[in-house]
């Protein structure tokens, strides 16, 4: 999945810290990320770049984690116009960029960037926010209010019945590949209630027998994801809500296409399914 990144290591403890000249800077639009590819494979600009083009780089910039012994910087505020042989490419073609490490990185850097984006206001009293030198938040000068960045836990669910796995499409979205029941917890309910109500709302259909399988950070959403297998309980009929799904039916392996890339938790459980590998 894209955040194993093994043998680079991840880390998220915020730091009150500057970039060096050699720094990678982060600087994302609307569902995009700056950058550049050499030898096929992903670069990101240099602090020492980037201050070269941005007269204001230093009161924009932000510390947004560490890869291995690097820290990874990210440029606040309104997009910027390309430079040099950097250009804007959209998110999903991160989705299988090299190296991995950097394409994650590219992920959430942009999640970041984006709760920052949302955050310079106080949803309190409107007051402009300032950025806390103590952890990753941001804090109003005014009531005091902090602002955290948010994670929306969802569910992914591999429903099976009789040696088949229940594969769907998304309505009216770029991503055309098969895909799994999804969807976000609401609020006063466990995510296992959330397995069953979205199952009900999708496709119809009860679920028991749930086994927990893994859970997925999925910075494009900026969701963390919760794995589910389970079983059919009833009939297999499926009443499908056409405003979130295209199609929805059940596949044995032998049907299945496990082409594409194996970013994702959807991906992985799938294929573990056709492998015989469902806990």
């Amino acid at each position: 999945m894209i955040q194993e990144i093994t043998p680079h290591s991840y880390h998220n403890e915020y730091k009150n810290t500057s970039p060096a000249a050699d720094s990678p800077v982060l600087i994302c639009g609307e569902r995009t990320v700056l950058l550049k590819l050499q030898d096929e494979r992903i670069v990101y600009p240099t602090w020492k770049e980037v201050t070269e083009i941005l007269p204001d780089a230093g009161e924009r910039c932000r510390f947004l984690f560490t890869i291995d012994d690097t820290d990874y910087f990210g440029i606040t505020g309104d997009m910027t116009e390309p430079f040099g042989d950097y250009t804007y490419q959209r998110l999903s073609f991160l989705r299988t960029a090299e190296p991995q490490f950097l394409a994650f990185a590219g992920m959430v850097a942009h999640q970041l960037l984006d709760w920052y984006r949302s955050a310079c206001f106080c949803g309190a009293c409107g007051t402009k926010t300032a950025h806390s030198d103590t952890e990753r938040a941001m804090v109003c000068p005014n009531c005091g209010r902090v602002e955290y960045p948010r994670i929306a836990p969802a569910v992914i669910v591999g429903i099976l019945h009789s040696g088949k796995l229940l594969l769907t499409k998304y309505q009216g979205r770029d991503y055309k590949k098969f895909a799994l029941i999804a969807g976000y917890a609401e609020i006063g309910e466990t995510i296992e209630e959330t397995v069953h109500r979205e199952v009900m709302e999708e496709v119809g259909l009860k679920v028991k027998n749930l086994r927990y399988y893994k859970c997925q950070p999925w910075p494009l959403s900026g969701t963390l994801l919760f794995g589910f297998y389970c079983d059919l309980d009833g009939e297999e009929d499926i009443t499908l809500d056409r405003s979130e799904l295209s199609m929805a039916q059940w596949y044995r392996p032998e049907e299945i296409d496990l082409s594409g890339d194996n970013i994702s938790l959807t991906k992985e459980m799938i294929t573990r399914f056709c492998h015989g590998e469902t806990c």
